[in-house]
């Protein structure tokens, strides 16, 4: 026992340095300074800070990490190093695409299933693979399998519980030319997993463990996992369509630890996995995308008030706990139905503020606030501008 908790420590060691640690820092500091240019684009104002992003992805989540290296290392889940490192480059890969969905395991994890079944082993690529990855070949493909299907359930979980925490608004053109407003959903999360991979270091507990044996002794190496998820909303508060979309990743995870397991009898089984796992994320995304269609959208121009796109942090609209999604019908006891309005009723009472609110479930309430010079046009709301 002395020899795994050494062993444990010293994967701790390690994971600080982990290449995909620093990248994945960049990468989501990069995703809030092109956020901060759309939004000074759309509303010439930041919404948000540039550190938000990465703020949100070095967010600690050790007890989760725990638990589920627990799982992966019980599971018997071993994996080269060689396979690692390859799976981090995929990772980089797919986020130049600048599409964080593609960062979900099914993507990642079935590239690397084809290519250690398929690709590695094509006589053109064989000099490449035997210099940068000689130990590549010996991934057991059903480790692989279960390791994407059990971060298809941790994306499920960050999904559904996360995903709708951070949006941003933008400004689009629907069908009809008009003007509208959506958020923008953008996710990103680093989820350290112990694997153990095989070399000097510590012998099995068990003679049952690893299930997917790799060797007859085993080093820790605490790899850090990129996963991420984007989505467009128009047609109602992000929350809804992310629990939606997550409810299906959990279903797809379901069928693909179903596979996983399976392939460890039969192994074409996990390249059934890495297929339905690919197949049935891009329909998640295109029916999630096809639901977005067929419903009218929510933040546009209204008949009987003005629907709140965006509350800019630390002003009197936040401090009044305005939100998103909410409908200012009154102003001041003056009904407005465009911005112009707005700013007009807001000069009605110079030094205090009174408004009539309907929430999403058309409940009504008050939001009050006292002004001080100056703050008329920057109480912090932002809307669906007005055409030109």
């Amino acid at each position: 026992m002395e020899a795994w908790g050494f062993a444990w420590l010293k994967a701790l060691g390690t994971f600080w340095l982990q290449p995909l640690l620093y990248y994945a820092i960049i990468f989501a500091w990069f995703i809030g300074w092109l956020r901060v240019q759309r939004e000074r684009r759309d509303f010439h104002t930041r919404v948000y800070r540039t550190s938000r992003e990465w703020r949100a992805l070095i967010r600690s989540r050790s007890w989760f990490a725990l638990i589920f290296s627990i799982v992966t290392v019980g599971a018997g889940i071993v994996l080269p190093n060689d396979t690692l490192v390859f799976w981090t480059l995929v990772t980089m890969v797919c986020s130049f695409f600048m599409q964080l969905r593609l960062l979900s395991p099914a993507y990642v994890g079935s590239i690397v299933i084809f290519t250690v079944s398929f690709f590695a082993q094509m006589d053109w690529v064989q000099p490449f693979f035997s210099r940068f990855f000689p130990n590549i070949m010996e991934t057991n493909v059903t480790a692989l399998a279960l390791l994407m299907s059990l971060l298809l359930l941790i994306e499920r979980w960050l999904v559904y519980r996360e995903g709708a925490e951070i949006s941003s608004p933008r400004l689009a053109t629907s069908k009809r030319g008009l003007m509208i407003g959506e958020q923008v959903v953008q996710r990103l999360w680093l989820v350290p997993l112990m694997i153990p991979v095989p070399g000097d270091g510590v012998q099995s507990f068990a003679t049952w463990w690893p299930i997917i044996s790799g060797g007859e002794t085993y080093s820790f190496v605490l790899v850090p996992f990129l996963l991420g998820f984007s989505q467009r909303v128009q047609t109602g508060m992000p929350v809804h369509l992310t629990k939606w979309t997550a409810k299906r990743i959990g279903w797809l995870a379901s069928v693909v630890s179903v596979l996983a397991i399976g392939s460890y009898w039969l192994k074409p089984l996990a390249i059934i996995a890495a297929v339905v796992a690919i197949l049935w994320r891009e329909w998640i995304a295109l029916s999630a995308k096809l639901y977005e269609q067929k419903r009218p959208p929510y933040f546009t121009k209204r008949a009987n008030g003005l629907v709140i796109l965006g509350v800019l942090p630390n002003t009197p609209a936040h401090k009044m706990a305005l939100s998103v999604g909410e409908v200012i019908v009154k102003v001041n006891g003056i009904p407005v139905v465009t911005e112009d309005e707005f700013y007009a009723a807001l000069q009605q009472n110079r030094a205090f503020c009174k408004l009539e609110v309907l929430n999403e479930s058309g409940e009504v309430r008050f939001a009050q606030t006292a002004l001080f010079e100056g703050e008329h046009h920057e109480l912090g709301l932002l809307f669906v501008r007005d055409e030109g």
